[in-house]
């Protein structure tokens, strides 16, 4: 009767976070279509004047990237260097590349806008990854290859963008630029990151204080992000360095364990708090009246994603299972469906042909990609008998109180 209470009690908890992520959305896209007077600043097409795509950013990305990349085992991580830069570049490429050739077929756009619309959504979405896959107890590596990917092809995406967009704009494109602005950008981003996490991880040595050293990883993490976009270098890929270095060796070496406890303890709070402001966010930005009127090429976009992101991983990690340790076909087929979009999408604001119908169709897969793929990896996980148990537990003082209490 105990272990039934228990386990019951663990359904409800590892149920809170992901639902919660839905439930947001959809009460974004209730207050978008409202139309409440105290709210219309918050109408879609009517975001503060403040609230930029940069803005965007800054706030949130260098405190979700930062908090997945402490956590990363760096040893871990060059192991499956293989798959991960694979599926983080080529496969970011292919799945952007087979996605514009079917929405221009299904859908009529000109091919290089349908490229455009590839090159926005190819990319897996490193904030919604994490907020997913944190609380899943799968296997360490795959977890790991997850993350890893959905932090490293947001800068082949940047790439693929730039070159596209200045081919739209009727802008001079120069394809070894921006390759060499890439590897620059990224090559300088992971050395500036890996300087400050070392500074960091010295100057935490020095101090015995759980309030400093928690400040000093917050000013880490965001002044990494700042000082490499101020460069014109990658902020993901800076602060994800910078957070690497400290997680593997600053808070070992340098930390007490009751200060890393306090320290995980702070940035899993502030994940979530982040996680929930994207969610409910997108759900704003989503005109419902739009997606509704062409419900049919949302849906077409919908398939052409998930054809490109089923052909990338089915033809690229059978690759990589030739040259390192084996990636088993379950675990591809989470790989396939928890190749999640989502709050980058709230970046893209450039001007360009088709601008309207581009966002359309991107808040349409976003959406599909949040509500459906995001509430059923779950199951899927528990299906493919890939699930470790109550991992949510592990995040929720309250669940792991009633459970201890339970038993």
């Amino acid at each position: 009767m105990a272990a039934h209470r228990r386990r019951n009690h663990r359904d409800v908890c590892e149920t809170r976070e992901d639902s919660l992520h839905g439930i947001l959305v959809f009460g974004g896209l209730l207050l978008g279509i409202s139309r409440i007077p105290i709210l219309s600043p918050l109408q879609p097409g009517h975001r503060p004047d403040w609230l930029t795509p940069d803005v965007i950013l800054i706030l949130f990305l260098p405190a979700l990237v930062f908090e997945g990349s402490v956590k990363i085992n760096v040893r871990e991580l060059l192991r499956n260097s293989v798959p991960l830069l694979l599926l983080a570049n080529a496969g970011m490429l292919f799945a952007a590349l087979v996605t514009g050739c079917l929405v221009h077929s299904l859908i009529g756009l000109p091919l290089v806008i349908g490229l455009l619309f590839g090159s926005i959504i190819s990319a897996t979405d490193s904030i919604s990854v994490l907020a997913i896959f944190k609380d899943l107890r799968v296997d360490k590596r795959l977890s790991l290859i997850m993350e890893g990917e959905s932090l490293l092809n947001d800068g082949t995406a940047v790439v693929l963008f730039g070159i596209l967009f200045g081919t739209v704009a009727a802008e001079k494109s120069s394809v070894p630029a921006y390759v060499g602005r890439y590897v620059l950008a990224v090559a300088g981003g992971a050395i500036l990151g890996s300087v400050l996490g070392y500074v960091a991880s010295r100057i935490t040595g020095t101090v015995d204080d759980a309030e400093i050293e928690i400040t000093l990883t917050t000013i880490l993490a965001y002044g990494s992000y700042l000082l490499a976009h101020h460069l014109h270098l990658s902020g993901v890929i800076a602060t994800a360095a910078a957070g690497s270095v400290l997680g593997n060796f600053g808070s070992k070496r340098g930390m007490s364990a009751r200060t890393r406890t306090a320290m995980q303890s702070f940035w899993e709070y502030v994940s979530f708090v982040m996680n929930s402001l994207v969610f409910l966010l997108i759900g704003l930005e989503i005109h419902v009246r739009e997606l509704l009127k062409n419900w049919t090429s949302v849906m077409l976009a919908i398939i052409a994603v998930l054809v490109g992101r089923v052909l990338s991983v089915y033809a690229l990690v059978p690759l990589s299972n030739l040259l390192v340790e084996r990636i088993p076909l379950r675990w591809q087929h989470v790989a396939v469906w928890g190749g999640l979009r989502g709050a980058l999408a709230l970046s893209r604001n450039s001007e360009f042909p088709y601008r309207e119908q581009i966002l359309n169709l991107t808040f349409g897969v976003v959406i599909f990609s949040i509500l459906v793929q995001g509430l059923t990896i779950k199951p899927l996980v528990r299906i493919l008998n890939l699930s470790g148990g109550d991992a949510a537990t592990r995040h929720d003082p309250e669940c792991r109180v009633q459970i201890r209490l339970s038993s």
